[in-house]
C-alpha cells in the first residue's frame, strides 16, 4: 500500500482551488428533515408499470441501458421518445439534494444546518478544468500535478534511515500516515531541513538508497517549500 504527502491548501490563501473549496454549492440532508418541500425530486416510474405500458421490455432496457436490478425507471434517463410514453405514469421521488443558490437565505440556513453530505465549488469542476486550475496554482509543488504526490510504499526504508540520521518527521511517516496527523507550517521548516540532511546522508546509505529514495526526498522537499510560501500545513496519507 502506497503513501503520498499532501499539504494542508484549505488553510493558504494563495491555493487555487480556494474559493471553489470554500463555495457550498448542493447539499444532501437525511430522511426525517421535513425538508422534502426544498429538494430536488426525480421523476420516476415503478418498473412494473413501465413494463405493462412497454411492449418489448427486453429491446427497451438495451435501448435505454437500463439496470435489470433496478426497481424504478428514471424518467431523465430514457431516451426522447421512450420519455414520451412513460411520462404520464411519472412520479416525484425525492432525492435529498437541494441547490444551495436557488434557496433564500432562510432556506439556505434550514438545508445547512441538516446537511449529511456537501459538493463544493470543486466537486462540480470536470477533471479538465482542476487539472487547469492546478497546474497554474502556486501550490501546485508536484510538477503542476497538483499539491499531492507519492511518497512511497508503506515498507518503504526511508523512515528507518531518517530515523538513523535524526530527521524525525520523516521517521514518523508510516504511523503519521496511519493516525491522520496534521503537520504545521512550522513542521514544513523542520521537514525541508530534515530533507536537505537526508539529500547528504542518502549517499552514505549506497547507490540503492540514493536510487530509490532520491525522488521522495525531493517531494517531500517541493511540498514543504510549498506550505511555507503558503503558510499552510501537511499530511501524510
Amino acid at each position: 500500500m502506497g503513501i503520498n504527502i499532501a499539504i494542508c491548501e484549505g488553510e493558504a490563501e494563495n491555493a487555487g482551488c480556494r474559493d471553489h473549496r470554500k463555495k457550498v454549492v448542493r447539499v444532501k440532508v437525511g430522511p426525517g428533515s421535513g425538508l422534502d418541500g426544498l429538494l430536488e425530486k426525480d421523476m420516476v416510474i415503478p418498473k412494473e408499470k413501465a413494463m405493462a405500458e412497454i411492449g418489448d421490455w427486453d429491446a427497451f432496457s438495451e435501448r435505454n441501458d437500463l439496470d435489470p436490478d433496478d426497481d424504478l425507471v428514471y424518467l431523465s434517463s430514457l431516451k426522447k421518445d421512450d420519455r414520451k410514453k412513460l411520462e404520464g405514469l411519472a412520479e416525484p421521488l425525492c432525492t435529498g439534494w437541494a441547490s444551495v443558490e436557488p434557496l433564500s437565505p432562510a432556506d439556505r440556513e434550514k438545508v445547512l444546518s441538516s446537511a449529511i453530505e456537501v459538493m463544493t465549488g470543486w466537486d462540480m469542476l470536470s477533471f479538465d478544468e482542476m487539472k487547469d486550475i492546478c497546474s497554474s496554482c502556486p501550490l501546485s509543488w508536484d510538477s503542476g500535478r497538483g499539491c499531492i504526490g507519492a511518497f512511497g510504499p508503506d515498507n518503504s526504508l526511508l523512515p528507518s534511515i531518517a530515523e538513523k540520521h535524526g530527521c524525525a518527521i520523516v521517521a514518523s511517516v508510516p504511523e503519521s500516515a496511519k493516525n491522520g496527523r496534521i503537520f504545521s507550517c512550522a513542521d514544513a521548516e523542520r521537514l525541508l531541513k530534515e530533507c536537505e540532511t537526508l539529500e547528504k546522508a542518502l549517499p552514505e546509505e549506497g547507490k540503492m538508497a540514493v536510487r530509490r529514495y532520491s525522488g521522495p526526498v525531493e517531494r517531500m522537499s517541493a511540498a514543504a517549500k510549498a506550505c511555507i510560501s503558503g503558510k499552510c500545513g501537511f499530511y501524510f496519507l
